[in-house]
């Protein structure tokens, strides 16, 4: 399998980038172990945009990771999307799906990536419990209720939805060594 392992993690205030790198590094260690086509991105490296276009279209697995940053992505990724879905018009996509005759209906259909499936690995601050139990944080949304937005960009593409990954607790309970076995577990139980 063909896999594009996409490093969002950022030296931005008092965070270094580290545990994103960590677990970017460990899953690119993992999958090239179990026999998989590795291609990388570091998003605070800078990147070429039609390389990262024809890394899209030689994928079959897209691998995000990042930390959660005031409850979405961090900027750079945002500005990483933002630069490679525009510039990836007629490759990534074709157009937004809709026709002339009936244009209230088909949007976000015209993805040229079918078939191509994506994973989100995040690391918070917060607990798991803040996502998952009603009357807390985010009210029992879950994980991938906070991140709507960022799959409804990926289904744009034409992608579907692997299972995400998410590490909680990083600055107040970190749990390194753990996390790190919980995450080779994940892409064995995913990619393999």
């Amino acid at each position: 399998m063909n896999i594009l392992l996409i490093n969002g993690g950022q030296v931005f205030g008092h965070s270094s980038g580290q545990l994103n790198r960590t677990l970017h590094d460990i899953a690119s260690a993992h999958l090239t172990a179990s026999g998989h086509n590795i291609k990388e991105t570091q998003v605070d490296e800078g990147y070429n945009t039609d390389e990262e276009i024809n890394k899209f279209i030689w994928a079959d697995v897209i691998v995000y990771q990042m930390p959660g940053w005031w409850m979405m992505m961090p900027w750079k990724v945002k500005k990483y999307m933002d630069d490679i879905y525009t510039a990836g018009h007629g490759e990534l996509y074709e157009n937004d799906g809709r026709t002339r005759r009936d244009p209230k209906k088909q949007y976000g259909t015209g993805g040229l990536l079918q078939g191509k499936k994506y994973m989100l690995s995040v690391t918070w601050n917060a607990p798991e419990e803040a996502f998952n139990e009603f009357g807390n944080f985010f009210d029992g949304r879950g994980v991938d209720g906070v991140y709507f937005a960022f799959h409804k960009s990926q289904q744009f593409l034409g992608m579907s939805q692997l299972k995400t990954f998410m590490v909680n607790d990083v600055i107040k309970e970190p749990a390194v060594e753990q996390n790190i076995a919980e995450y080779k577990r994940h892409l064995t139980m995913i990619l393999n």
